[in-house]
Formats: C-alpha cells, structure tokens, sequence
C-alpha cells in the first residue's frame, strides 16, 4: 500500500480535481431500484425492462421480502412474513434456505423444481460452465460435480435449457448476460477484487471463445450492489484500479457528510491532526456499477445493450441485505438467468 503522505493535492488531485463528480453528496450518487414485481408465492424481485419480451430467457435479482428464513428480521414478531435469504449462512437453518430457493426458482420460471446452479464464490476472475442440472464443470464437455457440490469461481454460463445459473450478492454487483442469437446466458460475481480481476470483461471473452458470441448479439444488465452513494474504500482500492485501468478516476468520487449538525457547527468537527489524517472530511467512494459497465464496453457490448436496474443494498436495507450496513449480519440476495425449455 502506497502513502499519500507529501502528495500535492492527495488523492482528490490525482483523480482530475477539476471533474465535477470528483465531489459529491451521497443523494447525488443514490440509483433507487425499480418497483419489484410480487409473484403469486409472495417472493419478490426486480426484472430488466423489456427482457420479458424475450420469451426463451429467464431471469430476476431477488430481493429479501417474500421467503421462510426469520434470521435476519428486523424484530421477533412471529405474526409478521418471513424473508428471502437464499444463502447458507450460519445464523439461518439449511431447512429455510432450501425452501426459500424453491420459492426463487418458483417465482422466476413457474417451477419450483427448477434447477438451481451456484458457484462457490471467492472474488475471482474464474468463469466455470453448467453443463446439466448436477453442478458446474470446469469446461464444456469435462465430467460433472456430483448434486450439491458448487465449483469455485465467479462467473457461470450455459447454453443449456432449463438450468437457473446464480450469483449471491449482499452489496457485490451481480452482472447477467445473454445472447440473443445462439441463446447462451451468464451470471458473474463482481467484488471489488473481482472486477480489478476484470471477471466481466474476461467472462463475456469465454463466451466468445467457447459459444461463438458475437458482442453485438449480447444484452447484459447490472443488478443492485452498494451504490457509489455507500461505498467508502481505502488506498488499496485506489491503487488496484489505478494499476490495472486507465479510466480509474472516473470511477471514484470526493463524497461529502451531508449530516446538517456537522454543516451548521463545523467547528465542533474540527481535529488538530493534518489534513487528510484526520477521519473527519470527504471520503473516498467507488462505483463498482459503472466500473462493470466500463467492462461490458470494453468487452464490445454496445451502450444501448446494456442495463443498469438500479438500487443500493447499503440505502435500502428494507429492500435489500447489506453485508456492510449490517456488519457482517447479512443474508445473500441471488441473481439469476437461464434459457427456458422449449
């Protein structure tokens, strides 16, 4: 990790201080999500304008409202519904969870015997493909993992129908994307060391290589994660984007506390520690959205072909799990897509 310490202007002069969104409020940076569809089960999730009118594609980004688990409500009152964690944590009973992904796969294709197919996540640029309704396998045509084993990696696809390939996230960005031509679908899993890793952007290269995708018959869209509005990071960030993007500063900001105690008293909040030593001040925020969508472009997706849903898992907790806003005390959110059976 490098030392600002001695640099003229610190961070904010190294971005282009000149940028007008070098600086901002958090309200200025905030994409609210769109109204989330309720299925007929009570599960709810959020879908891309104008993909239902492709009837061979599934997909959704869930929410937590709307499934069996009781780990993560707000308050204890059994009269009120459950909610919607889709991961296998260890606050939540196995028992829930499963239900709860029968409910997904429910609400998305219409059968709750649809299959499911994760990966083990570990903020990677590893892509693995979904060759049958048992798990992931690391190529096109290699054996099989046995039921119930996800491979590692961050990105699946298949061109294979009838499979609901999944991403978990709980401030991560998911990333869906489809063909619309040879009907091959993908789900990444974008941290910020997986996008530095360039998951997207080398994902939708394998499908190129192994499906014969042309960028320009593909679609994608970028689901809710923690928003720039939310997303404070440190030097190391900073440094990784900077040593792997050219475009690194239009991808970070100066977010000023918008508290209006601290704006009317500032000199309560004064320190006598040097500026940019001091916790009190701007601080440094990511756009992990708009550093995937960077990714889809370079990738040679058109501009049109891509879709931000919107949403920020840290602002809209009621919406939402968010690892971070929660501190550590979170269910996972899965985003899915699959190609239909005919």
């Amino acid at each position: 990790m490098r030392s600002m310490r001695g640099k003229d202007g610190g961070i904010t002069r190294r971005m282009r201080a000149d940028r007008a969104k070098d600086r901002a409020e958090p309200s200025e940076l905030f994409r609210p999500a769109p109204a989330p569809q309720v299925a007929a089960n009570g599960v709810e999730s959020l879908r891309v304008p104008g993909w239902e009118r492709m009837r061979w594609l599934m997909h959704g980004f869930s929410t937590r409202r709307g499934g069996q688990s009781r780990a993560y409500c707000a308050d204890d009152d059994p009269s009120k519904l459950g909610e919607l964690n889709l991961g296998f944590t260890a606050a939540d009973s196995r028992e829930a969870v499963a239900e709860n992904r029968r409910l997904l796969a429910e609400a998305i294709t219409g059968s709750r015997d649809t299959p499911l197919i994760p990966v083990r996540q570990i903020h990677s640029s590893v892509v693995r493909f979904a060759g049958s309704a048992d798990g992931a396998c690391a190529q096109p045509g290699a054996g099989e993992l046995r039921r119930g084993e996800p491979s590692r990696g961050d990105g699946l696809m298949t061109n294979t129908p009838g499979l609901l390939l999944a991403v978990q996230t709980a401030d991560c960005i998911p990333v869906l994307v489809a063909d619309r031509r040879q009907r091959v679908v993908a789900a990444f899993h974008a941290g910020w060391r997986g996008t530095v890793k360039r998951i997207v952007e080398s994902g939708v290269g394998r499908m190129r290589l192994e499906y014969g995708c042309r960028p320009n018959d593909m679609i994608a869209a970028i689901g809710p994660g923690i928003g720039a509005c939310c997303y404070a990071v440190g030097e190391e960030v900073l440094s990784s984007f900077e040593s792997q993007f050219t475009y690194f500063a239009d991808l970070f900001c100066e977010v000023y506390d918008s508290d209006p105690v601290r704006t009317k008293y500032p000199m309560l909040f004064l320190t006598q520690r040097a500026p940019g030593h001091s916790p009190i001040g701007p601080s440094l925020h990511l756009d992990l959205i708009e550093a995937n969508r960077r990714q889809l472009l370079a990738a040679g997706l058109p501009a049109r072909s891509i879709k931000v849903v919107g949403g920020c898992t840290s602002c809209q907790r009621d919406l939402f799990f968010s690892h971070r806003a929660s501190q550590g005390h979170a269910g996972r959110m899965m985003s899915v897509i699959g190609v239909r059976p005919r």
